[in-house]
C-alpha cells in the first residue's frame, strides 16, 4: 500500500525518451500486483492456464519488460524479502480485506453486476510462492536481472541507485523516497492511464523545506506500512507539525524511533550479481507456450525482439570502448 504523500510531494513532468539508456531498479511486488488488478475479464476473474492457474502476473510481465526494452530502458527486478515484524499487522490487515473483497466479488458477479463485480476482483489480488518462483523463471528466460532483498524491496532498489547501479526506483509508492532514494519514477505502466513523473529527493526536501528524517516523520504521522496514522493528520497537517516541531503534542501509539529505524537503516545486501543476459527463445516457449498456453506466436515475436534490443545494449557497451 505504500504511504500517501501525494499532496506535498511535487512531480517532475517525463517522457521515455528522457528515461532512454537508464536502469531502473523495480519494485517487483509492486508491478506484480499491479498485473494481477489489472489484467482481468470483465467479471474480474484473472487470465488462467488450463490447470486453473493464474497467469496475469507473467502475461504483464513479459510484455510490459519487452515494452521497456524496446523504449531503451533496462529494469531490474527487486523482490521483497523477509518482512519487518511491524509490517506483520499490516500484512494480517491486508488478507482480512481481500477476504471480504473477494466475497463481495463472488456476490456481485452471481448477480449479474460486472461492474462491481470487476471492482472487488481487482481487490483480491495475493501473490503465492509459486507465482513469484514462476516470475522470477520468466525474468531468467528473457535475460532481465532479478535481485532478491533481505527485506523491503524498495530499501534494496535504493541500495542499488546509491551504488549507482541504478538511475532511479521505478514505483508507484513514495516509499522509496523516505528509504532515500534520489530519484523515484512513477507510471512505468506504459497504460497511458497513469501520467509518466519524476520525484526527486533533493528538490522535494528543498521545496517542502525539511530534512529526509523529518520527511519520514510526516510519512509515520500519516501512516505507513509499519504503523497506523495519528488521527486526523494527513500529509498537510504531518507537514506542518514536524515543521513546528509538535510531535510530542500528538497522541502517537507507537514506538517511533522503531518506525523512523526501518526506513533510515534499512536491511540491504551487497552479495548479489547484476547480470544481463540473452532471450531464450526455445525455453520461452516450452514455459509460457507449453506450461501455461500462451500464444506461439506471440511468444516468439516478443522473445526476438528482446534478443534484437538485448543485442542494441550490448553493442552500445561496446562502443564506449572505442
Amino acid at each position: 500500500m505504500g504511504v500517501n504523500l501525494k499532496d506535498i510531494v511535487p512531480h517532475q513532468e517525463l517522457s521515455f525518451d528522457q528515461l532512454h539508456g537508464k536502469t531502473i531498479a523495480v519494485d517487483a511486488l509492486n508491478t506484480l500486483y499491479q498485473f494481477l488488478a489489472s489484467i482481468r475479464q470483465p467479471d474480474g476473474t484473472p487470465l488462467m492456464n488450463s490447470r486453473g492457474e493464474i497467469t496475469s502476473h507473467l502475461t504483464g510481465l513479459l510484455y510490459r519488460t519487452s515494452n521497456l526494452l524496446k523504449l531503451g530502458i533496462k529494469p531490474v527486478f527487486v523482490f521483497d524479502g523477509q518482512p519487518p515484524k511491524l509490517k506483520h499487522q499490516e500484512l494480517q490487515r491486508r488478507a482480512d480485506f481481500k477476504k471480504e473483497s473477494r466475497e463481495e466479488w463472488e456476490t456481485a458477479k452471481s448477480e449479474g453486476r460486472l461492474e462491481d463485480a470487476l471492482k472487488h476482483a481487482k481487490r483480491t489480488s495475493r501473490l503465492t510462492d509459486e507465482m513469484l518462483e514462476d516470475s522470477k523463471r520468466l525474468l531468467d528466460l528473457m535475460g532481465v536481472p532479478h535481485i532478491q532483498a533481505p527485506s523491503e524491496g524498495e530499501a534494496q532498489c535504493v541500495h542499488l541507485c546509491i551504488k549507482g547501479e541504478a538511475w532511479a526506483v521505478g514505483s508507484q509508492d513514495y516509499d522509496a523516497l523516505l528509504f532515500g532514494a534520489p530519484k523515484l519514477v512513477k507510471g512505468l505502466t506504459l497504460s497511458g492511464k497513469i501520467e509518466l513523473s519524476l520525484v526527486e529527493l533533493s528538490s522535494t526536501l528543498e521545496c517542502l523545506g525539511i530534512t529526509r528524517e523529518q520527511l519520514v516523520d510526516v510519512a509515520i504521522l500519516v501512516g505507513t506500512d509499519f504503523n497506523e496514522g495519528v488521527r486526523g493528520i494527513g500529509p498537510k497537517k504531518g507537514l506542518k507539525a514536524v515543521k513546528e516541531n509538535r510531535l510530542s503534542e500528538l497522541e502517537i501509539g507507537f514506538d517511533l524511533d522503531e518506525v523512523r529505524g526501518i526506513f533510515l537503516n534499512p536491511k540491504v545486501d551487497d552479495d548479489y550479481t547484476l547480470k544481463w543476459g540473452s532471450a531464450d527463445e526455445q525455453g520461452l516457449v516450452e514455459f509460457l507456450c507449453g506450461r501455461h498456453d500462451f500464444s506461439q506466436n506471440r511468444v516468439v515475436n516478443a522473445a526476438r525482439e528482446l534478443v534484437a534490443r538485448q543485442k542494441e545494449f550490448s553493442q552500445q557497451s561496446l562502443d564506449r570502448w572505442f
